[in-house]
């Protein structure tokens, strides 16, 4: 066997052991969303965000309810004065709550709750990039494989094509050329062999990088089910895509931060109370009223007041912005969907006419109608047309997706993933209220962190 076969035998071994051996059974795409879906990374870290803007929320609130502090001070005094103890000691604890704040308080609660609904959205968009690598590396594995399997019986046809045609030069049919373009085209078929394991060889590795494990053997898939049209699929995108939802919580939010922070030049009132008790157990009680608001601020409250409108006018552009690529985005995906569809169509015409063409030539040569050329040119041309078949096949495939994709639709959800789906709104419901950690909620809360990081 030359180095060349060995060299493809091997690869064809690790190959197989590499994609059917961590499987027996074929694999779906669903099959491999459901591991995508359960074991990214990148959509572990987006949720641990979401539950880190959770608790922003959570601090928000916590800033309008009572503060409740305890301390304790030991004083030595050295040296004596005469009727002093040499070391004096009390305790103290101290409460304080804002009564009025000109309604600071709550706008910060209100900004916050609109950027938890904006990571939501970062979330649920991040979850259609993972959905979508995962298809197109299941794509890709797919289309790969059928170019090995095409290439390696593109190098077992014409390895006949070589045997026949030294046959044919040894009575005499043909001559030395025939035998030496046999053998070209061999070489040349072997030389793709090698470059298409190895462009399978990096299509699992993508794979094993956007699933989380390799690929077993990988079931034919149809194109996605689509009923709306370019104009309907981009009116829906522009009501329903996470990027829209997300940008448009952030100009909510931004236009909220501005009336916080025109609201903080304003009065704010406290109630404070202590009670604390000494060595000698002698206790003392002071409760107040405290007004107070600002008079001069070097002008920093109406920096924060235009710096807060000009972080409103950047998301309103953003607002623009995102408009324009979805649309362009959904237009794009359709136009590429559409024109694999008719590759697809295409190719299919194209490899029903040169199998038909293929088998009549070398028909022909066997009477001696045709030269050796002529029959190495006709295979050449059904094997382009097969390869061109099977991209397009694949190219169909992940357009329809990326359709999905683009309208906001490619989520666990919208597929019926078999998966639990995650729910971003039961962290929040847990830390609202801003519960503390003897709280009922709190224990609940430790139970669902002990669970996350085991």
């Amino acid at each position: 066997m030359k180095l060349t076969q060995r060299f493809s035998a091997a690869l064809a071994l690790a190959f197989t052991f590499g994609i059917t051996g961590e499987h027996a059974r074929a694999e779906t795409l669903a099959d491999t969303l459901v591991h995508a879906y359960q074991h990214s990374g990148l959509l572990d870290q987006n949720r641990a965000l979401l539950r880190a803007a959770d608790e922003d929320v959570a601090q928000a609130v916590a800033a309008t309810l009572p503060v409740i502090n305890w301390s304790m001070t030991t004083t030595a005094t050295v040296p004596r004065a005469p009727g002093v103890d040499l070391i004096s000691a009390n305790a103290r604890i101290s409460g304080e709550l804002v009564f009025f704040d000109n309604g600071v308080g709550q706008f910060a609660i209100d900004a916050q709750k609109e950027l938890v609904l904006s990571t939501r959205q970062t979330l649920r968009n991040i979850e259609q990039q993972v959905l979508l690598n995962a298809i197109n590396a299941y794509m890709a594995v797919r289309r790969d494989s059928e170019f090995v399997a095409l290439r390696r019986n593109n190098v077992q046809l014409i390895t006949q094509e070589l045997r026949a045609a030294r046959d044919r030069f040894e009575v005499g049919e043909v001559t030395r050329t025939d035998v030496s373009l046999a053998e070209a085209r061999l070489a040349s078929a072997r030389s793709l062999l090698a470059a298409a394991e190895g462009s399978l060889a990096r299509s699992v590795e993508e794979y094993r990088a956007s699933v989380g494990r390799g690929p077993s053997a990988l079931e034919p898939v149809s194109p996605a089910p689509l009923t709306r049209g370019l104009a309907e699929a981009k009116a829906f995108a522009l009501r329903n895509h996470p990027n829209m939802l997300e940008i448009q919580h952030s100009v909510k939010a931004a236009e909220i931060n501005i009336l916080r922070a025109e609201a903080a030049m304003g009065m704010t009132g406290r109630l404070t109370g202590q009670i604390g008790v000494d060595q000698d157990i002698n206790m003392g009680r002071q409760f107040g009223i405290t007004l107070s608001g600002p008079i001069y601020n070097g002008g920093r409250l109406s920096s924060l007041v235009r710096q807060f409108m000009a972080r409103r006018d950047a998301a309103r552009a953003g607002l623009h912005i995102t408009r324009h690529n979805l649309e362009q985005g959904v237009a794009n995906a359709y136009s590429f969907l559409e024109v694999a569809r008719a590759s697809r169509q295409a190719s299919e015409q194209q490899v029903r006419a040169s199998t038909v063409a293929f088998r009549g030539i070398r028909e022909e040569a066997t009477l001696g109608a045709r030269t050796t050329l002529d029959v190495l040119n006709a295979e050449q041309e059904l094997l382009d047309a097969q390869a061109n078949l099977i991209s397009a096949q694949a190219d169909e495939v992940a357009a329809s997706y990326s359709l999905l994709s683009a309208m906001g639709l490619l989520t666990a959800q919208h597929l019926k993933l078999p998966v639990q789906q995650y729910d971003p709104a039961a962290y929040y419901n847990l830390v609202k209220d801003a519960p503390t950690i003897t709280s009922d909620q709190g224990t609940a809360l430790d139970r669902v962190l002990r669970a996350i990081g085991d």
